[in-house]
Protein backbone atom coordinates (compact mmCIF):
# COMPACT_ATOMS: atom_id res chain seq x y z
CA UNK A 1 0.00 0.00 0.00
CA UNK A 2 1.71 3.66 -1.09
CA UNK A 3 1.40 6.08 1.53
CA UNK A 4 0.53 9.42 -0.02
CA UNK A 5 0.28 12.78 1.64
CA UNK A 6 -3.20 13.40 2.41
CA UNK A 7 -4.95 10.19 2.89
CA UNK A 8 -6.21 9.64 6.16
CA UNK A 9 -6.01 6.16 7.58
CA UNK A 10 -6.64 3.92 10.48
CA UNK A 11 -3.47 2.90 12.58
CA UNK A 12 -2.77 1.57 15.68
CA UNK A 13 -0.63 3.13 18.66
CA UNK A 14 2.40 1.01 18.89
CA UNK A 15 5.04 3.45 21.17
CA UNK A 16 4.68 6.09 23.27
CA UNK A 17 7.74 9.01 23.45
CA UNK A 18 7.92 12.24 25.36
CA UNK A 19 8.12 13.73 21.88
CA UNK A 20 5.28 11.79 19.96
CA UNK A 21 3.61 8.49 19.52
CA UNK A 22 4.64 5.85 16.76
CA UNK A 23 1.43 4.76 15.11
CA UNK A 24 1.33 1.02 13.37
CA UNK A 25 -0.14 1.81 9.89
CA UNK A 26 -1.71 -0.31 7.09
CA UNK A 27 0.60 -2.01 5.03
CA UNK A 28 3.39 -2.76 7.86
CA UNK A 29 4.35 0.46 8.13
CA UNK A 30 5.02 2.87 11.25
CA UNK A 31 4.61 6.91 11.19
CA UNK A 32 5.56 9.22 14.18
CA UNK A 33 2.49 11.82 15.51
CA UNK A 34 4.47 14.88 16.81
CA UNK A 35 3.31 15.50 20.45
CA UNK A 36 2.07 18.98 18.95
CA UNK A 37 -0.27 16.96 16.46
CA UNK A 38 -1.97 14.92 18.76
CA UNK A 39 -4.58 17.44 20.01
CA UNK A 40 -5.72 21.43 19.15
CA UNK A 41 -5.35 21.96 22.87
CA UNK A 42 -1.22 22.16 24.70
CA UNK A 43 -0.32 18.58 25.20
CA UNK A 44 1.74 18.27 28.51
CA UNK A 45 1.64 14.84 28.50
CA UNK A 46 0.91 12.42 25.93
CA UNK A 47 -0.43 9.51 28.22
CA UNK A 48 -3.60 11.88 28.88
CA UNK A 49 -4.55 11.47 25.18
CA UNK A 50 -3.36 8.13 23.91
CA UNK A 51 -2.07 4.58 25.43
CA UNK A 52 -0.76 1.44 23.45
CA UNK A 53 -2.62 -0.30 21.03
CA UNK A 54 -5.67 2.65 21.14
CA UNK A 55 -6.97 2.66 17.42
CA UNK A 56 -6.67 5.89 15.83
CA UNK A 57 -7.53 7.90 13.06
CA UNK A 58 -4.81 9.80 11.24
CA UNK A 59 -3.81 12.08 8.53
CA UNK A 60 -0.62 11.79 6.70
CA UNK A 61 0.98 15.56 6.54
CA UNK A 62 4.84 14.05 4.98
CA UNK A 63 6.82 11.89 3.58
CA UNK A 64 10.50 12.03 4.09
CA UNK A 65 12.70 10.66 1.20
CA UNK A 66 14.14 9.12 3.54
CA UNK A 67 10.70 7.39 4.16
CA UNK A 68 10.05 8.65 7.57
CA UNK A 69 6.05 9.54 7.82
CA UNK A 70 4.56 11.97 9.57
CA UNK A 71 0.74 11.58 10.83
CA UNK A 72 -1.79 14.25 12.28
CA UNK A 73 -4.12 13.00 14.58
CA UNK A 74 -4.84 16.75 15.17
CA UNK A 75 -5.64 17.49 11.15
CA UNK A 76 -7.47 13.97 10.43
CA UNK A 77 -10.22 14.74 13.23
CA UNK A 78 -10.23 18.03 11.34
CA UNK A 79 -13.62 19.51 10.63
CA UNK A 80 -13.46 22.62 9.10
CA UNK A 81 -14.71 24.29 12.07
CA UNK A 82 -12.15 26.36 13.23
CA UNK A 83 -12.62 27.80 16.74
CA UNK A 84 -15.88 26.08 17.31
CA UNK A 85 -14.25 22.95 16.78
CA UNK A 86 -12.12 23.06 19.32
CA UNK A 87 -15.13 24.40 21.98
CA UNK A 88 -17.44 20.73 20.47
CA UNK A 89 -14.68 19.21 21.43
CA UNK A 90 -13.37 20.77 24.70
CA UNK A 91 -17.94 20.22 25.45
CA UNK A 92 -17.42 16.27 25.86
CA UNK A 93 -15.42 17.03 29.49
CA UNK A 94 -17.38 17.43 32.08
CA UNK A 95 -17.24 20.52 34.02
CA UNK A 96 -15.22 18.84 37.00
CA UNK A 97 -13.15 17.25 34.88
CA UNK A 98 -12.27 20.74 33.27
CA UNK A 99 -11.74 22.85 36.74
CA UNK A 100 -9.54 19.26 38.03
CA UNK A 101 -7.20 19.93 34.77
CA UNK A 102 -6.91 23.46 34.98
CA UNK A 103 -6.29 23.45 38.93
CA UNK A 104 -3.79 20.51 37.84
CA UNK A 105 -1.87 22.66 35.09
CA UNK A 106 -2.22 25.87 37.36
CA UNK A 107 -0.34 23.71 40.21
CA UNK A 108 2.65 22.99 38.54
CA UNK A 109 2.64 26.08 36.72
CA UNK A 110 2.89 27.73 40.11
CA UNK A 111 5.67 24.93 41.48
CA UNK A 112 7.86 25.73 38.45
CA UNK A 113 7.92 29.54 38.58
CA UNK A 114 8.04 28.86 42.67
CA UNK A 115 11.49 27.06 41.65
CA UNK A 116 12.58 29.70 38.97
CA UNK A 117 12.54 32.22 41.50
CA UNK A 118 14.30 30.04 44.22
CA UNK A 119 17.29 29.37 41.98
CA UNK A 120 17.07 33.09 40.93
CA UNK A 121 17.13 34.63 44.74
CA UNK A 122 13.49 35.40 45.05
CA UNK A 123 11.53 38.07 43.97
CA UNK A 124 13.45 41.91 44.11
CA UNK A 125 16.10 40.65 45.74
CA UNK A 126 18.56 43.74 45.22
CA UNK A 127 21.67 43.67 46.75
CA UNK A 128 23.03 46.66 47.72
Amino acid sequence: MTIEVGSKLEGKVTGITHFGAFVLLPGGVTGLVHISEIADEYVRDIHDHLKINDQVTVKVIHVDKDGKIGLSIRQANDTGGGGRRRFRNNQRQSLEDKISRFMRDSEERLQALRRSESKRGGRGGRRG
